[in-house]
């Protein structure tokens, strides 16, 4: 982990963009009103991907090429400090809802004594848990911007990326030419392989591999025979799904990323599922279904759903632990600072004279934190029926919710939003919160529910701390104003909370309408919501396969000797499937492609930089037009219309899809890869793009 430089005191050196004696429009409506609709088209596209392949992307970068873009069209010019609040609003949304999407889904998921705590979504609680985690959030963040965002030690990667890009937004094209064609690209790609849309393109293609019969002739300790055993089994093989949206995401985190991940799904799909095959002969008679034995593809997703992800699990848990073992020094050191500096923060800034050291009055957001205690403790109370349960949870919630939320602050400033470790927080909360349940006694559906709570709050809190304190660096930099940067975040998270349930809700239930179980299923697997489901179930309502969670960090410990490279996203590949994990890969081999000519093609650094910052454009546009397409196909299963297939012919299926459907998703990934390649070298070749990197 690379250390952070050395404190200097650059302060009367420091010149923002903007001075602080001019005067511009800033916190305007149009400002708002452009950042929250661009939080929740960018938050519902994080819904998706969330919940579809266990990853997120940061919105900082897309909210800034598309600000700048819209504040630039001759009706609706503004300010570069409007872009500023109109980015801060919208990357709100991808944070809050990437809080939401890896603990709330798990109120679905856990079962306690075989009844679900969640039947479907529950609308106010979930809005409450954003509401309340995201404004705790963005409270914590106030108490702590001076000590974070002013402290030179901490380069804020991200946020210096980003204001190269407002800065060169002002002068030539944003880039969001490249956003917005991919996003209709990767919309029109969808309607084409949606089982709602128009379908013409198979988007995945699986099968068996018969494993040819063998006999094991075991033996006791002394060599004597003590049996003959059959065994065949089977090798479960799948195409990478062709989704532009997972290409992206594989492109986004780069080759290595991607193999790392994908090495996880060959591991679960490529050797243990064929292991427990081939050496369970009698599973499918032991399985069957109606008097029948079940096939090798029920029996592979038994095997995956049962036995291999709850290994994940294990795995995820210890990769999670060592994530953060990794970063002691940094969150120790963060901690230390963070405190230290309180005391000198606490006063109210309003005595400043200059508007950039304005904060919102630290008096009013310490009494708004206490205020919002008060729908927790009910929160708590409705699941647990104990007021001083209720109260301890919440105290809880609000010493863990401070404490992460400064660390993570922390590590956002050294090593970015993008990679917080959002879920190794929020699962330190959840183990504190169900250790203190045990404590009191708290077990069963109650417990397990107010772990969940805790958990999930804690972690649209850090989430949401983490948006803001990298957007404070970026106007701090500009010369934003914080208070109203603050309010704008505020007003985000008010609106988000409210509205960003429903694409939860209907990718849901509309993945139960086509046939599938909802969140959980194989098209939704949420992994991180898994993870937290099965470890509040484990401890709080003892009932966990600890058997295989052992073997599962047993795994994981090997993969930490041998210093395998983050044994936690090769757990997240295990727990997702096949199909995903390989199209995340192709991602990154195209990526590697992009790199490679560039470098045969002897281009400097800055047009490298260049080429891979419009490939991460074109990525993000994938995966927002995949995503939202998504979501509204999704819609019209709720809705109980048709698909567009049989709206425009009349017939379910089109003959077309059964007999070329799977050589056409070829096309898919041909054009991809056209795109993701092409394009970033010719755009860098004739020298446009930034050149800063996003990364």
């Amino acid at each position: 982990m690379a250390e952070s430089p050395k404190v200097q005191d650059l302060s009367s050196q420091f010149k923002p963009y903007v001075s602080a004696d001019e005067s511009m429009a800033e916190l305007s409506i149009r400002a708002l009103l452009l950042g929250i609709l661009m939080a929740v088209f960018l938050g519902a596209a994080n819904a998706y991907l969330g919940m579809k392949a266990g990853q997120t992307i940061s919105a900082i970068f897309p909210a800034a090429v598309i600000a700048a873009a819209a504040f630039r069209l001759p009706f609706f010019r503004g300010t570069i400090l409007e872009q500023n609040i109109a980015r801060t609003a919208a990357a709100m949304g991808e944070a809050l809802i990437a809080g939401a999407i890896f603990t709330i889904p798990a109120f679905l998921i856990v079962q306690v004594n075989g009844q679900r705590l969640w039947t479907r979504f529950r609308y106010w609680d979930s809005t409450l848990i954003m509401l309340v985690g995201g404004l705790l959030g963005v409270s914590f963040i106030i108490l702590l911007r001076r000590t974070l965002v002013e402290d030179v030690s901490l380069p804020f990667p991200e946020s210096a990326a980003c204001v190269e890009i407002v800065k060169a937004g002002q002068k030539a094209d944003s880039g969001a030419k490249h956003v917005f064609s991919a996003l209709g690209l990767g919309a029109a790609i969808e309607i084409l392989k949606n089982s709602s849309g128009f379908t013409l393109i198979r988007d995945v293609t699986s099968g068996f591999i018969q494993l040819p019969k063998s006999v094991v002739h075991h033996f006791n300790i002394d060599k004597v025979p003590i049996g003959d055993v059959a065994h065949q089994g089977a090798i479960p093989w799948s195409s990478p799904v062709a989704s532009p949206a997972l290409m992206g995401v594989g492109y986004i985190i780069g080759p290595k990323w991607a193999a790392v991940n994908f090495s996880g799904g060959v591991m679960a799909w490529l050797v243990l599922i064929p292991f427990v095959l081939f050496v369970d002969p009698d599973l499918a008679r032991r399985l069957s279904f109606q008097g029948q034995p079940v096939g090798l593809a029920d029996q592979a997703n038994s095997v995956w759903y049962n036995i291999v992800r709850p290994i994940a699990v294990g795995a995820m848990l210890v990769g999670s632990v060592n994530t953060l073992w990794g970063m002691r020094n940094s969150l120790a050191k963060g901690l230390v600072h963070s405190f230290r500096k309180q005391h000198n923060t606490s006063t109210d800034s309003g005595a400043s004279s200059s508007r950039l050291e304005h904060d919102l009055n630290f008096r009013w957001v310490i009494a708004g934190i206490f205020l919002l205690l008060i729908p927790m403790v009910a929160f708590y109370y409705s699941y647990m029926h104990t007021l001083g349960g209720a109260v301890l949870s919440a105290l809880v919630l609000v010493l863990t919710g401070f404490i992460f939320t400064a660390v993570g602050g922390y590590l956002v400033g050294i090593i970015g939003g993008s990679n917080q470790p959002v879920s190794g927080l929020t699962l330190s909360a959840l183990i504190v919160a169900a250790l203190m349940m045990l404590a009191i006694g708290q077990r069963g559906p109650a417990g397990v529910a107010a772990v969940l709570a805790v958990a999930a709050v804690v972690c649209c809190a850090a989430s949401a701390g983490g948006s803001l304190i990298q957007d404070l660096r970026v106007g701090h930099l500009l010369g934003g104003t914080p208070w109203k940067m603050q309010v704008a975040e505020m007003i985000s998270v008010t609106v988000i909370s409210f509205v960003m349930v429903f694409p939860m809700i209907i990718l849901h239930e509309g993945n139960i309408a086509t046939g599938g179980i909802g969140i959980g299923d194989q098209k939704l697997p949420a992994p991180q919501a898994g993870l937290m489901a099965q470890l509040a179930k484990g401890i709080v309502g003892g009932d966990m396969p600890w058997g295989l969670l052992i073997m599962g960090m047993a795994f994981a410990l090997m993969l930490i000797l041998i210093k395998a490279p983050s044994p936690m996203l090769i757990a997240v590949g295990m727990y997702l499937p096949f199909e995903t994990t390989f199209a995340i890969f192709v991602g990154g081999i195209i990526r590697w492609a992009a790199t490679r000519i560039a470098t045969q093609r002897s281009m400097s650094e800055d047009r490298q930089a260049a080429l891979t910052n419009t490939g991460t454009l074109l990525a993000s546009g994938f995966i927002a037009g995949e995503a939202l397409m998504g979501v509204a196909l999704s819609g019209l299963v709720l809705l109980k219309l048709p698909s567009v297939t049989k709206m425009i012919t009349g017939r379910d299926e089109l003959g077309l899809l059964q007999t070329a459907g799977g050589w056409l998703s070829i096309l898919v990934f041909a054009c991809v890869a056209y795109v993701l390649i092409k394009i970033p070298i010719h755009s860098a070749e004739k020298g446009e793009g930034v050149s800063v990197r996003l990364e």
